[in-house]
């Protein structure tokens, strides 16, 4: 049985700590604090057991996402130091992540999804996000798929 995202996310901690590598430390702390806040939010819809794997990498996913929003805000302030910061831990936060699908995988992935569903125009573009987040969860940037979604049934 292959070990769930929320156990590795706990190695790699109980190893940081052992390392004495306060970077890792930190970033996998946050990472299970965001994770606890989503299980927290999930016993009130009735989900007891906390959330799974998929809920687990939309949550590194958005955490991501932040922290590059913050690194580009640092690197136009010229705060380097805090941009590196930001970057190393966008480093971490995806080495729980599955690898991510290049720009033509993208591409691909989502002329497979619009073929399979027949959508056929922009209408159909909540299908096709939906589609594509079921299969490829924690593996594309959602925002720039959403682009070719939007252009390419246009």
């Amino acid at each position: 049985m292959s070990v769930s995202l929320r156990d590795a996310i706990k190695q790699g901690l109980v190893e940081a700590t052992k390392a004495q590598d306060k970077r890792r430390i930190g970033t996998l702390r946050l990472i299970q604090a965001a994770v606890k806040d989503r299980d927290i939010a999930g016993r009130t819809d009735g989900r007891d057991a906390g959330v799974g794997d998929a809920e687990i990498l939309e949550v590194l996913s958005r955490m991501v996402k932040q922290r590059r929003e913050s690194a580009s805000i640092y690197e136009q302030a010229g705060r380097t130091e805090l941009a590196e910061q930001e970057n190393e831990e966008i480093a971490i936060i995806e080495s729980f992540m599955p690898k991510q699908l290049s720009p033509e995988e993208t591409a691909a992935a989502v002329e497979a999804v619009i073929a399979e569903t027949g959508a056929a125009s922009i209408k159909d573009m909540g299908r096709v996000m939906g589609e594509l987040k079921k299969r490829h969860a924690g593996q594309m940037d959602f925002a720039k798929a959403g682009a070719i979604v939007k252009e390419k049934l246009a």
